[in-house]
């Protein structure tokens, strides 16, 4: 995963955390947290073939605005769901570029805190996806013709962390690797499925209620 843009602002959230470390809160039972900011959304290489293997596809990565509501079922355990404006995806192939999607990918996970007490709470996640592809246009070689992308239902991971500046704000970072995986079709017909399984990175500023 190349989430260098992401390291500097996961360094911030870290450094700004420990310099306000003296107010901090711990979550507890029945808070809800409301977190907006942004992610980043990077696919994996080599994202499959289509046409009997003779095309290989390539989707880009895309940043947008996010925010997610946890509501914490007890001290330890919070339910999580992540929104966003919509991404767009670039689609390259060993042809040029071939199209451009947009998509939304609703998570919901529970999360685990597992030291909600410290100046730093770190927490692990599980979750399913659902994602929602769209406004699929062609161009290049493929100009002109209807391409379009299943949606897509697949398991979530999640690791990230909280870092309260007082009672009611916090900032947070996370990473997530989510399973995304589409069937391709052209014309109507099936010709193959890309398997995007992105690494999804945010980070945030929060706010309890």
């Amino acid at each position: 995963m190349r989430i260098c843009a992401v390291k500097p602002l996961a360094a911030a959230v870290l450094g700004v955390g420990l310099f306000a470390a003296p107010l901090a809160q711990a979550h507890e039972a029945g808070d809800v947290l409301l977190k907006v900011g942004v992610t980043h959304v990077k696919p994996k290489s080599n994202n499959g073939t289509v046409a009997n293997g003779t095309v290989n596809l390539d989707v880009g990565s895309s940043t947008r605005p996010s925010f997610s509501l946890t509501y914490m079922a007890t001290k330890n355990v919070g339910i999580e769901l992540l929104g966003a404006f919509p991404f767009q995806h670039n689609i390259d192939s060993n042809l040029g570029r071939i199209g451009k999607t947009k998509q939304l990918p609703p998570t919901l996970s529970v999360q685990w805190h597992f030291l909600p007490d410290a100046k730093v709470q770190p927490y692990v996640g599980v979750g399913v996806n659902y994602t929602r592809f769209f406004s699929t246009k062609t161009q290049g070689a493929l100009a002109g013709q209807d391409l379009k992308l299943s949606d897509s239902w697949g398991l979530a991971a999640q690791v990230g962390v909280d870092v309260p500046l007082n009672k009611n704000w916090l900032v947070s970072a996370d990473v997530r690797y989510i399973n995304i995986e589409s069937d391709v079709k052209l014309n109507g017909s099936k010709i193959g499925k890309t398997k995007i399984n992105p690494w999804v990175a945010t980070v945030a500023v929060g706010y309890r209620f």
